[in-house]
């Protein structure tokens, strides 16, 4: 492997990103994004690019610039990423998440895959472009967020709100998270991202009576919030699968030499990424945190548990009543935070060129639609009519846990796997 200085420019950029400890503690509590964003204002400027910043809140900053493009009757094509990430936990990692540590292949640290090397692909892309003395094919709004990982509420949802201008002539998006690759028995395959689950972040609170923990006490706030817990934890939700999944699905089993009968079965075939497309075909509520009590001998009166809850698109009412019906009636839902899902056709000339790009770097692949379990900033942008897809290329090792990186410990990506995202993109941005 080569030393730091000899890297691919897309790894020394991503790597630059990784440093910028970004990490965001949601609700509003963050390190923020400006020095980052900054970083990225500079490097466009060195492109001749004009960055434009946006800093609703003090330290959570948003950079947009745009290219021209050589046939300016094409809508403009939006490429945009997030600059903040999720906290990791140094003791939890083998190398510094916050240090950009290079090691077998690999470009390590928080950010590597969520969302940094995309935005270090993004960036790599256009200056290949610019510096060659070329243009895209069609104006391209780069735009670089802050606070995705805490829904956007702090990023792209104000720049829609304050700065829709940014997005003026566009009409579709690319961001995270597809166009990697996954295994499927021996054979390879492209996933392409063309929707999102919605999400609801809720917190139940039980109440009880306050008292001496040595006393027979069956008003427990904490026992009563346990239990909600546990049964909502360990509900299982049936499989519902949408137009994206059943393509999904019937894709899978024709590879596999499977039948498309039992999607979980299917997903199998993946290996690593099983559990993450298995989410895909339900609905999940998992429990992410708990807050209760003071003192070793005295009950508390209250109890709050986080639970994070992705519903397939339109079924957001539905599921928040079930989950009532879960917990019972005496315990209490709070709505912390909810958004859209969103699920567009696999279909049309931005996927035609999304494939074909693959295509052309890794021939005879197939490429298969999905619906990711997470969720991105094209929620945000869909609000102004735009269709977002994920499309962050990566051709992957078949053994590599890639989708078990993100907000994982050793979160890494391989060199290699940058140098073929960012020469797919680039092909992509010349031609469509």
């Amino acid at each position: 492997m080569p030393e730091h200085d000899e890297l691919p420019e897309v790894a020394r950029v991503a790597r630059d990103l990784i440093r910028f400890d970004t990490t965001n503690y949601g609700e509003g509590r963050a390190n923020g994004e400006r020095d980052a964003a900054q970083y990225v204002g500079r490097y466009l400027e060195a492109l001749g690019l004009t960055p434009e910043y946006y800093e609703p809140i003090p330290g959570r900053t948003n950079v947009s610039a745009r290219v021209p493009g050589r046939d300016p009757e094409k809508p403009a094509l939006i490429l945009h990423g997030h600059l903040d990430v999720v906290p990791a936990v140094a003791a939890d990692w083998s190398v510094d998440p916050f240090e950009g540590v290079v090691k077998d292949g690999m470009l390590w640290g928080r950010g590597a895959v969520d969302m940094k090397d995309m935005d270090a692909m993004i960036l790599t892309s256009v200056a290949e472009l610019l510096r060659a003395g070329e243009r895209p094919e069609r104006e391209l709004i780069l735009v670089f967020f802050a606070d995705e990982e805490n829904g956007g509420v702090e990023g792209s949802q104000l720049v829609v709100r304050d700065r829709p201008e940014w997005f003026a002539g566009a009409t579709e998006a690319i961001s995270e998270v597809g166009g990697y690759s996954i295994a499927v028995g021996d054979r390879r395959a492209y996933l392409l991202q063309v929707g999102e689950k919605a999400l609801i972040w809720i917190r139940l609170h039980a109440r009880g009576i306050a008292g001496h923990g040595s006393r027979h006490h069956p008003e427990n706030a904490i026992t009563r919030l346990a239990e909600a817990v546990s049964a909502l934890g360990r509900t299982g939700w049936p499989i519902e699968l949408t137009s994206t999944t059943r393509q999904l699905v019937a894709s899978l089993a024709d590879l596999s030499g499977g039948l498309a009968d039992d999607p979980d079965t299917v997903a199998d075939a993946t290996g690593p990424a099983s559990a993450f497309l298995r989410s895909t075909f339900r609905t999940t509520t998992n429990p992410t945190g708990l807050t209760a009590g003071y003192k070793h001998n005295v009950i508390p009166d209250a109890a709050t548990a986080a639970i994070d809850i992705r519903t397939l698109p339109g079924h957001e009412d539905e599921v928040l009543a079930e989950v009532q019906r879960i917990v019972g009636d005496d315990v209490e839902i709070e709505v912390v935070h909810r958004d859209i899902g969103l699920e567009v056709p696999f279909a049309g000339d931005l996927v035609t060129a999304m494939v074909d790009s693959l295509a052309r770097h890794d021939p005879g692949v197939p490429v298969i639609p999905y619906l990711m379990g997470g969720g991105t900033d094209n929620k945000a942008l869909a609000e102004l009519g735009i269709a977002g897809f994920g499309f962050a290329p990566l051709r992957l090792p078949a053994d590599l846990d890639f989708t078990g990186m993100f907000h994982g410990v050793d979160e890494r990506v391989p060199i290699d796997a940058l140098v073929f995202g960012q020469r797919v993109l680039t092909d992509l941005i010349r031609t469509y």
